[in-house]
């Protein structure tokens, strides 16, 4: 058996507000460490899970870096290579932070660095979505895209992973609350109406705008008009408690921007310094802790590294 390589992928922060399923960045702090070793035995082994207590399936086939490091292989060629690996959870499941896309883009990126590197980083991104597709059914870039590739991630098309990095501004951070309530990825997508007005869809869409345009041009003020949601949050917020409190206690203590993370029930909010992220964050637990609702709390700058070798 080989020695082995240890990955580290960060989580990430999925729609940015306006950008349902196309915008996402990565953050520091935590996430999901992947060990693989190769070994006699063609196919992929999971032989340890920690920090999940129990939450996991070790069958490859229902486990997203399973099925990520699976699919990898059987475009290299599953008959001749054989890999052992090893999960450790670093973040909280369930937290709209992307845990199931870490551990996939983790184990992509294992996997190849055993094998030599035979493919690129961006060559990576479509199975580290099949696997991640295991988590949730749907086959989307916006937590696998920056937790592989790092930065702010904008994807012009999830079915043909057309993914672009947008220009982070300095000083750019954000801070993250995860609110220790339940909210499961499939009731927060099967919550969502299938009907549009125009209105919003204009809205929306002005708004997608003036972000994207306000990253590339370092414009703090269009990018706080722009970081809103017309269409998602509305219809997702009563499934956290306390969420327009936070909100409001976010945008109070100097925040450009407050929206929902992902699925939920994580809290993200963008500001222009580290000073003001970290009164945001104390401002938005505190919410949390009035309502008696535990939380934890990352205050980071957006991570431009992406998954990585340890």
């Amino acid at each position: 058996m080989s020695v082995g390589v240890k990955v580290f992928a960060p989580a990430s922060v999925a729609n940015l507000a306006c950008g349902y399923d196309i915008l996402g960045l990565a953050i520091d702090g935590p996430g999901d460490e992947i060990i693989a070793k190769q070994v006699d035995k063609a196919g992929v082994v999971i032989s340890k899970i920690s920090g999940a207590k129990g939450k996991l399936p070790y069958e490859v086939e229902k486990n997203t870096a399973g099925t990520a490091a699976k699919k990898l292989l059987e475009f290299l060629g599953e008959d001749k290579f054989g890999i052992d690996i090893e999960i450790h959870k670093r973040m909280p499941f369930g937290s709209g932070l992307g845990s199931s896309a870490a551990s996939a883009c983790a184990a992509v990126m294992a996997v190849n660095e055993v094998l030599k590197r035979p493919l690129t980083r961006r060559e990576l991104l479509p199975f580290a979505v099949l696997g991640e597709q295991v988590a949730d059914g749907a086959y989307h870039a916006d937590n696998v895209a920056p937790s592989l590739m790092g930065g702010i991630i904008f994807i012009r098309s999830n079915k043909e992973l057309d993914v672009h990095r947008v220009p982070v501004p300095k000083g750019l951070y954000v801070s993250v609350i995860y609110p220790h309530v339940k909210v499961l990825t499939k009731d927060s997508r099967g919550i969502l109406g299938d009907m549009l007005k125009l209105d919003q869809h204009i809205e929306q869409s002005g708004n997608l705008g003036g972000l994207i345009l306000g990253l590339y041009n370092s414009n703090f003020d269009l990018i706080g008009r722009s970081l809103r949601d017309v269409i998602i949050e509305p219809q997702r917020a009563q499934l956290i408690p306390g969420f327009f409190q936070v909100q409001e206690a976010a945008l109070k203590a100097g925040a450009l921007g407050c929206s929902i993370s992902g699925a939920g029930p994580s809290i993200f909010a963008l500001s222009a310094n580290n000073l003001i992220a970290e009164n945001i964050g104390v401002a938005m637990q505190k919410v949390f802790q009035d309502l008696k609702i535990k939380s934890d709390l990352f205050v980071s700058e957006i991570n431009q590294t992406g998954t990585y070798l340890l």
